[in-house]
């Protein structure tokens, strides 16, 4: 039996499977390389990484209700006001340690409140 020219071939659906793959290949592409969660970093330095310590002492106890520079308590704004005093720079340190019931986000607000002020060089101790 032969085929003639006049015969029409049935024609075939073509097949979704290699648009899928491409699609779930591409999904795992930009999974991989994209990077979640980086548009926010707070720069700080580690306690104990090299630099020598001079003037008074400034330790800011960070409490989930309350503050404490060097033992006294204080509101949020006063602090960078009596930093200011113990400091000759803004670029001198300021040590931050967080109470057992401060969350990080108090922790946070006391740094954005700190770095409004002028506060750059935020140490952070456990």
């Amino acid at each position: 039996m032969s085929l003639s020219l006049a015969t029409r071939r049935r024609s075939r659906k073509p097949s979704l499977t290699p648009m899928i793959d491409v699609v779930f290949l591409l999904l795992v592409f930009f999974m991989l390389a994209s990077r979640f969660g980086m548009d926010m970093q707070i720069p700080m330095s580690l306690a104990g990484g090299g630099g020598g310590w001079s003037g008074p002492p400034r330790l800011v106890q960070v409490e989930a209700g309350s503050l404490a520079l060097n033992g006294v308590a204080m509101e949020a704004q006063e602090l960078a006001a009596r930093l200011g005093e113990l400091t000759d720079s803004p670029d001198e340190p300021v040590v931050l340690r967080a109470g057992a019931d401060a969350n990080v986000q108090r922790l946070v607000e006391v740094m954005e409140t700190l770095g409004e002020a002028g506060f750059s060089n935020l140490v952070l101790v456990e």
